[in-house]
């Protein structure tokens, strides 16, 4: 079963305590896909322009990504986002944020994702979530994630998005702004009554809570000791959740559940090394090793 994504593909410069990276590989979609890729094969849709190195494309086709809806802008610069991270890794102060061709980003699905089973849209202005929401069939499974800026600027899109979605995913502070509760279970309760069947917090170094009509599912973060660059986990989250669900066919709560913790476990890696660098490197049998690791250290009897 194949998953669309929609987003951004950037070139990233990130500074941490732990050492930094020029123009590297990021992007929503990018981190999402790369991670959904252990699972299920993407189809992405962005825009990069002729400045983006080819090997990196390479590499996501490598990965099994389908580059078909990645439009190339001839004279243009790719989006590029520089960063950077003190001691506290959950939150980035933003040094320079050069839009270039993703300013202008017109998502067109082809006609070959158009019939995808699954769709995630990345974190862009809901008036394009909504255009790509008309442009696919009968997905069994939409999720969207979202952002302080289109929560408090385009509010009422956003609503209309969430009104059309099976899945929302935030991060706790947007959860609050979105809902106006500050106790998280209300907030979920909140979000819920826009639209989405399940509302998924993300809580960064704290874990993830899933939150559906009857159930509620609470994880702790995997421990890592070497933690180098925190960009793109929430995305890599996003890309273990969906494309776990791809591969399992169907939408049980425990396929949920072990969706969440496939998830959890991807981004966990995503965090050992700058940029996408680890999944270069990263096999399933380490994925399925964390994976019961995680299943040891957050069960009891």
């Amino acid at each position: 079963m194949s998953i669309v994504v929609v987003g951004s593909v950037a070139l990233d410069s990130v500074e941490t305590p732990f050492g930094k990276a020029e123009n590297a590989l990021g992007g929503s979609a990018t981190y999402f896909s790369a991670a959904a890729s252990y699972f299920s094969p993407v189809n992405i849709v962005a825009v990069v322009g002729d400045d983006f190195p080819q090997e990196d494309i390479e590499f996501l086709r490598e990965r099994g990504v389908n580059m078909e809806g990645l439009e190339v802008i001839k004279g243009g610069k790719t989006f590029h986002w520089k960063g950077y991270y003190g001691y506290n890794l959950n939150e980035a102060q933003t040094l320079d944020t050069q839009l270039n061709v993703f300013e202008t980003f017109n998502p067109q699905l082809p006609e070959s994702y158009r019939n995808s089973d699954y769709l995630f849209l990345a974190n862009i202005h809901p008036a394009l979530q909504l255009s790509v929401l008309e442009q696919v069939e009968s997905p069994k499974l939409i999720a969207v994630d979202s952002m302080n800026l289109w929560i408090s600027e385009t509010r009422n899109e956003l609503l209309t998005v969430l009104g059309k979605v099976d899945i929302a995913m935030l991060n706790d502070g947007e959860a609050r702004q979105l809902s106006g509760e500050a106790n998280l279970i209300k907030a979920a309760k909140a979000v819920r009554e826009m639209g989405p069947k399940v509302v998924i917090i993300k809580k960064g170094e704290h874990g993830v809570a899933m939150f559906g009509e009857d159930s509620y599912f609470v994880l702790p973060a995997s421990p890592v000791e070497e933690v180098k660059d925190p960009t793109g986990a929430g995305d890599s989250f996003a890309g273990g959740f969906m494309g776990y669900i791809a591969k399992a066919g169907n939408l049980e709560d425990r396929t949920l559940r072990r969706a969440v913790v496939y998830g959890s476990t991807i981004a966990s890696f995503c965090v050992e090394d700058f940029s996408l660098e680890r999944y270069r490197t990263l096999t399933m049998e380490e994925i399925e090793a964390r994976y019961e690791t995680f299943k040891e250290f957050s069960a009891f009897a």
